[in-house]
């Protein structure tokens, strides 16, 4: 039951980043998409960032900082985090681009059954930041805290 805590954390994590995600998206376009909740790109805070560092931070707290495990962990949550907030980012850029291309020769065009694209792919800077912050945070709460 105490390697659970590397399962049941990072998931813990990533539900209060979309919770957190979905409230900051409410309160800015004042109504409520409950779609949010269940769509995990781009946004503040990362959620993919936010599960895989508390994976990360699980490990560190629990085996120590020092260890090929927490290592390995945390090369694949900067691989993670550098894909949301550069690969993907720019994804979402090039879908913007390609959705105003699309549009502007094909316009209402029923007969052309180009699907629009979807934007938000990635995150700014900041997001990936918070969604750190946020692992670490839950993880110490859950690990050193509350001894899970």
């Amino acid at each position: 039951m105490k390697n659970f805590v590397y399962l049941i954390v990072p998931f813990i994590s990533v539900i209060v980043a979309q919770i957190i995600k979905f409230i900051i998206e409410s309160i800015k376009n004042k109504k409520i998409n409950l779609e949010r909740l269940l769509n995990g790109n781009g946004g503040m805070p990362s959620s993919h960032t936010s599960f895989t560092f508390t994976l990360t931070m699980c490990i560190g707290f629990k085996e120590g900082f020092d260890t090929s495990l927490f290592a390995i962990s945390f090369i694949f949550a900067c691989i993670v985090a550098y894909d949301a907030f550069n690969v993907r980012f720019e994804s979402g850029k090039q879908a913007v681009a390609i959705n105003l291309l699309v549009e502007s020769i094909f316009g209402e065009n029923k007969k052309a059954s180009i699907k629009h694209l979807k934007e938000e792919l990635g995150h700014k800077p900041l997001e990936v930041v918070m969604g750190v912050m946020l692992a670490t945070i839950i993880s110490y709460i859950f690990v050193v805290i509350l001894k899970f």
